[in-house]
């Protein structure tokens, strides 16, 4: 028979500690978007442009889109974001929530968009081409 693991008091509230800080640091890191959502949206946008990896006919509406997307993140509730990111949590070992909630827009919501064209590169090209540009902004 399978031994069950029941954590003593002690185990059981470090483990409480380390989620809570990892709880923190996410809203943290959210709340800070409210500081400079124009700047990362357009560093985004260039830097998604530059490599090629989104094709569009106007480089300002896209910006103006992963504006929108940020702030809706910065507004979002928990299940929300978790729905979101869900498809593209395993791209990387530890991604940066918000890194991976601009991706997952990118691949399934502004390919729709009318002024994109088309989308290339795989998730990790893209996740890696966003979360530089967050790294810059946001450092942790």
């Amino acid at each position: 028979m399978a031994k069950v693991f029941r954590p003593s008091n002690r185990e059981s509230s470090i483990l409480s500690k380390i989620e809570s800080s990892k709880s923190f640091a996410r809203r943290k890191a959210i709340e800070t978007l409210r500081d400079c959502k124009e700047q990362l949206s357009n560093a985004i946008a260039m830097k998604l442009v530059e490599s090629k990896l989104v094709e569009t006919t106007s480089k300002n509406t896209l910006e103006e889109q992963i504006v929108w997307c940020l702030e809706k993140l910065r507004h979002a509730e928990e299940f929300d974001i978790e729905y979101q990111v869900a498809p593209f949590r395993n791209v990387v070992p530890n991604p940066n929530i918000i890194s991976l909630y601009v991706m997952a827009f990118v691949i399934e919501k502004l390919i729709n968009h009318k002024v994109i064209i088309d989308i290339f590169g795989s998730d990790e090209e893209i996740y890696s081409s966003i979360n530089r540009q967050v790294a810059k902004f946001l450092p942790q």
